[in-house]
């Protein structure tokens, strides 16, 4: 390991020299885990600052490195009781690595799992002994006076080697003054030790080691979701280096060299292609189902896998700078916020545990000096004695500070945001926070920006219409003849259809013109063509009838009312494209028109079926927001299906919208796409950027960000958050009421230590945290 140091100002000016370092913990499993390396790392001298995530297993420091050194650090966390195995540095001002994480571990083969192996079968030979072979139980040693028998040496055995990583963890956790559950065990197996309850002892040494394995099991697992994640992004690149092909570590390439990429290989950095053409799978970033096909000139992504073509790839920024490592980045930060819910569970733990401490105490201690003879009462036809003995009550005592530990209720949120926001980011949502997840699953309406979120916000000719002996080639020939000197959207649209129609040989005008706000005019072939607006045609002459609404749904008709030159148009056909919200351009000439091409911004395959599906979920009320005419408002809302619509709106407009919709239904979720869009994010209770990959201000700014222009992920994004809290309410109430349970029937007999740490501590450990993996089985559906 190495030490990088950084002086933020020079030496006496009172500023600090401050070093960053990343340290891998993967026994720090828990909250209270982490509590106890935090109370360490505040006793240690020069720390400044400390962040714990016990949900990826890594501790960041940041310290002083004129007071105190990277070791000094590492003891510090030792003296928690757990051990250091890498680290990673970063000098002050810039970002640590942030994609370290716990390595995987060897749960059941680990040290502490063969100690507790050679318990159990002490244990085990132990009741032999003590219950069926007891002609065989003879006293083989003694100790101050109290002899022992082959039992209870095979019972002492496994206390002293199971038991012994327990009573360590409590000792560490006494010095560090952490009430947790490895001091309440290590005080329970040293005081049945003492008094001769050796089953007791041994019993609850095993048990609890055996659950404290399937806990570590357990957050392996759910480690391994970010795993995955981080495993997308490869070691490696091939680099075109004087002349040659070179393999480096990808962390060394730098932005402006060509990366190659072979077939069936990912891409190593984000970048534009130079050269080659192939389908990409970047299903890792986006959460696109299907490969996209790419070419020269098109941005790639870190992690995308090429699927079958050769590609020569110019790296835009560094393996640190890519969407992928960014969104990493975000993941484990995201997971580092607490959510409202996990800090009610703190602050509800710090008294629930003293409590039941104290509940044990009087348990173990009161009983015995109130009970002289033993009492019976009947419960409903149930007779329950109590007796007076002190061993009784003694293990009662025992039993409740098992139960003291609120394990499963304190990693039931923080496991289930785990799973929920890495579940996201593999299907291409990056969810900034837990806070966020818990908030996009209680929002009451959902408002949407129609440009590029509802619509793909590029203008596409939807409806040719020739008139008279024209064909629909021939209108697209003078059409694009006409708009290849402009550079209008409307222009390019029409000139995609051209091209996509396989139109050749347009014609080049010999003299151009626009026309402001109505369209554009130019000589070809000796005369004078025009393409623009209705009302560019009625200033010619041209009598279009286009203030009757149609009857038929715009379709063509027979009859006509109106002589065009050329042909006729049938009865209000411009009305009805123009009612359906697109632009309508007439090509013809002063006295002949040829025909009409209607322009849109088309709407996504996916809408109309998120909004469907939005409303199936229980949202309440989705609203649209734009800026386009009251027209071509109503018509996308009414094809797809929203509830309301606003139209015509400035970004400050959009916010006042927001602000009705929040005094009418609570939580409002805003998605857009554009800096239009940004005070209507920032406003609402959620914002979503759509489409941010690749989107830097997006990827900062948005509260969550659908890494792909896929609307179709929003009801996925709306149920998994829907589905994280209410496995949030299932995981603390389920917890909360088993532990209720348990300490109900400590008192009346009904709860042995093994039951105690078998379902209340290692049970619901185990339940909570299965429940919270079920989140990364929810899919988004395909729309289109």
């Amino acid at each position: 390991m190495r030490e990088d140091e950084t002086d933020v100002g020079e030496r006496g000016s009172g500023q600090l020299s401050e070093v960053a370092v990343t340290l891998s913990v993967p026994e720090m499993d828990c909250p209270s885990c982490a509590q106890k390396v935090d109370k360490s790392l505040q006793r240690a001298n020069g720390i400044i600052e400390t962040t714990l995530q016990p949900t990826t297993g890594t501790v960041t420091v940041t310290y002083d490195s004129e007071r105190a050194t990277e070791g000094d650090v590492i003891v510090a966390i030792e003296n928690a009781g757990y051990e250091v195995l890498a680290a990673s540095e970063s000098e002050e001002g810039e970002q640590s690595s942030g994609v370290d994480i716990a390595p995987p571990s060897e749960v059941w083969t680990s040290p502490r799992a063969i100690k507790t192996w050679i318990g159990a079968v002490f244990v085990a030979f132990g009741l032999l002994f003590e219950f069926l072979l007891t002609a065989q139980n003879i006293t083989v040693a003694s100790v101050l006076g109290y002899p022992l028998s082959v039992g209870a040496v095979l019972f002492l055995g496994a206390v002293a080697i199971s038991g012994l990583p327990v009573v360590r963890s409590g000792y560490y956790s006494a010095r560090n003054w952490s009430l947790d559950i490895d001091l309440l065990m290590g005080t329970a197996i040293i005081a049945a030790t003492a008094i001769g309850y050796f089953v007791e002892a041994a019993t609850l040494a095993v048990l609890f080691s055996i659950a404290e394995l399937l806990e570590d099991y357990a957050m392996d697992r759910a480690r391994d979701s970010l795993r995955e994640l981080m495993a997308l992004s490869p070691d490696e690149a091939t680099v075109k280096r004087d002349g040659a092909e070179v393999t480096v570590p990808a962390a060394e390439v730098e932005v402006g060299e060509t990366v190659v990429v072979r077939p069936g290989e990912k891409i190593p950095l984000d970048g534009t292609i130079i050269e080659g053409e192939s389908a990409v799978d970047q299903s890792p970033i986006t959460g696109e189902s299907v490969p996209v096909d790419k070419s020269v000139g098109d941005e790639v992504y870190a992690g995308a896998i090429n699927e079958e073509g050769y590609l020569e790839v110019e790296a835009t920024s560094l393996a640190s700078d890519s969407t992928l490592s960014r969104i990493i980045e975000m993941v484990q930060g995201a997971q580092a916020k607490k959510t409202d819910t996990e800090q009610f569970v703190d602050r509800f733990s710090g008294y629930y545990t003293p409590i039941v401490v104290v509940l044990a105490i009087l348990t173990a201690s009161i009983p015995p000096v109130l009970i002289s003879e033993p009492i019976s009462v009947s419960v409903t036809g149930y007779t329950l004695s109590f007796a007076g003995d002190w061993q009784t009550w003694f293990i009662r005592g025992l039993t409740l500070l098992v139960i003291a530990c609120p394990c499963a209720f304190v990693i039931s949120t923080p496991v289930s945001v785990v799973s929920g926001i890495t579940s996201a980011a593999k299907n291409g949502v990056l969810i900034k926070g837990g806070n966020y997840l818990e908030a996009m699953g209680e929002v009451d309406a959902i408002a949407l920006d129609k440009t590029g979120t509802l619509t793909k916000g590029e203008l596409a000719v939807t409806d040719i219409v020739p008139l008279g002996d024209t064909d629909e080639a021939s209108l697209l020939r003078y059409g694009a003849g006409l708009e290849r000197r402009s550079e209008h959207p409307i222009a390019a649209a029409i000139l995609a259809r051209a091209e996509e129609r396989d139109v050749r040989d347009l014609p080049e005008p010999a003299t151009f013109e626009s026309l402001t706000g109505r369209g554009i005019r130019g000589e070809i072939d000796g005369e004078t063509y025009y393409a623009g607006k209705p009302a560019l045609f009625e200033e010619l002459g041209f009598d279009l009838s286009r203030t009757r609404r149609a009857t038929d749904g715009g379709t063509m008709a027979e009859e006509a009312t109106t002589d065009t030159g050329g042909g006729r148009f049938a009865d209000d056909t411009l009305a009805a494209l123009e009612q359906e919200g697109k632009t309508v351009v007439i090509v013809g000439t002063e006295t002949k028109l040829l025909g009409a091409i209607a322009i849109a911004d088309e709407v996504r395959p996916a809408s109309k079926r998120a909004v469907e599906r939005l409303h199936e979920l229980g949202v309440e009320r989705v609203v649209m927001l734009t800026g386009d005419n009251e027209g071509t408002a109503r018509a996308i809302a009414e094809q797809v299906g929203i509830d309301e619509y606003h139209a015509e709106l400035l970004p400050e407009k959009k916010v006042d919208v927001i602000e009705s919709l929040q005094t009418e239904y609570g939580d409002v979720a805003m998605v857009g796409d554009g800096i239009n869009d940004a005070p209507a994010l920032a406003t609402a209770e959620i914002g979503i950027a759509m489409g941010a990959a690749g989107t830097d201000t997006a990827l900062e700014t948005a509260d969550i960000a659908l890494m792909g222009d896929d609307i179709g992920k929003l009801p996925y994004l709306y149920a998994l958050s829907h589905k994280a809290n209410s496995v949030i309410r299932q995981n603390i109430w389920a917890s909360l009421g088993a532990k209720a349970l348990l300490a109900l029937g400590v008192p009346l007999g009904f709860v042995s230590v093994a039951l105690a740490v078998v379902v209340g501590d290692m049970g619901m450990s185990l339940g909570v945290t299965g429940n919270s993996l079920r989140l990364a089985r929810i899919t988004p559906e395909r729309f289109d």
